[in-house]
């Protein structure tokens, strides 16, 4: 049986000066992801899988160069859209995700809507696992997104519960019969 790793990029470098799809990861992210690329859970993975943005490609790079897989992108992978605010201070950010995750069906001072953000996420899940039929999936993106389509999966409406504690966390999931095998889990130790 096959699975699939929804993997969250770990810490950033956050620069209020740089627009936040452009982010790198911290050191301490990339340790973090390095411990995960060797651990013995992501050995199976055969392919990889990232958003387009810098800190989730760095991650998957991390896997990639590790396991010695190519990575490659699906543009429909990236954080739910946020560029009408752009950077914000992490309290009034905090207040901002947590409308966006209360009012799935409304923009949330232009934030693209959860509603529209979890299809386009579930959207690109169902493709790669259709295209990726064989080995496990490494997919890496961002927590956002990955609660949207958690919540799909486990069949239940849009929620903040479902969210990871921290940046750098995954959760697993086999296709084949549509069971959820664990939920987020860090992927190492901060």
């Amino acid at each position: 049986m096959r699975h699939v790793f929804f993997i969250t990029h770990p810490e950033v470098v956050v620069d209020p000066g740089r627009l936040v799809p452009r982010w790198h990861l911290a050191d301490r992210g990339i340790a973090r992801m390095r411990a995960f690329a060797a651990s013995p859970e992501m050995q199976a993975v055969t392919s990889i899988w990232s958003s387009d943005e810098t800190k989730a490609m760095e991650a998957a790079g991390i896997l990639s160069t590790t396991l010695n897989l190519p990575s490659r992108i699906h543009p429909d992978l990236h954080e739910n859209d946020r560029g009408a605010t752009s950077f914000l201070p992490p309290a009034e950010f905090e207040d901002l995700a947590h409308q966006f995750f209360a009012t799935p069906n409304a923009s949330v001072r232009g934030w693209e809507r959860a509603i529209d953000a979890q299809q386009r996420v579930r959207a690109a899940f169902e493709a790669i696992i259709a295209e990726e039929t064989k080995g496990d999936i490494a997919i890496v993106a961002h927590g956002g997104v990955g609660t949207l389509l958690l919540c799909h999966l486990l069949g239940t409406p849009i929620t903040r519960a479902h969210d990871q504690p921290f940046q750098g966390h995954y959760w697993a999931y086999a296709p084949e019969n549509q069971i959820l095998l664990h939920p987020w889990r860090p992927i190492a130790p901060r």
